[in-house]
């Protein structure tokens, strides 16, 4: 399971927007697209399975099946049908008598490129499933507790 810290900025009906830190992990992540990154900072749409408030320190929770999933999707997917494009134009141009290696390369290029439309569409199915999404699995610092905590500033 891939985990974060942040807090809680604003609080929606089931979902609280988290600021947290960009790590290695968001890279592969299906919900990038509830994400809103602001250079290292980024907010991102959390459910609030766990009564969040404003100002709530959150451990937020991805996943790790889910992870991987996106990462093939985004990652090896159109590698995949970069390969294939290539190996169906030249197998297509040897028997249709055509140039393999142009035939090759214009059919790679094409089934790549139509991967990210294959990818956009399965990302935006996936951002929509409860699975692909972060959860809130603890919340660590209360607001109310620490805006209660005692001063430690003399008075």
């Amino acid at each position: 399971m891939a985990r974060e810290e942040g807090i809680v900025i604003e609080v929606g009906d089931d979902t609280v927007t988290v600021k947290t830190t960009r790590s290695a992990s968001c890279e592969g992540c299906a919900s990038q697209g509830s994400c809103m990154a602001q250079g290292d900072d980024m907010e991102v749409q959390v459910q609030n399975n766990a009564g969040a408030r404003v100002g709530d320190r959150v451990v937020i929770e991805f996943e790790t099946a889910s992870l991987i999933k996106a990462t093939f999707l985004l990652y090896i997917f159109p590698v995949i049908c970069l390969l294939v494009g290539a190996l169906i134009g030249n197998v297509a141009g040897e028997r249709l008598g055509i140039n393999p290696s142009g035939l090759s390369a214009a059919l790679a290029f094409f089934l790549f490129f139509a991967s990210f439309a294959l990818v956009k569409f399965g990302s935006n199915r996936m951002a929509g499933k409860d699975a692909y999404r972060p959860k809130i699995v603890r919340v660590s610092k209360s607001a109310a507790s620490v805006s209660s905590a005692p001063s430690s500033v003399p008075s």
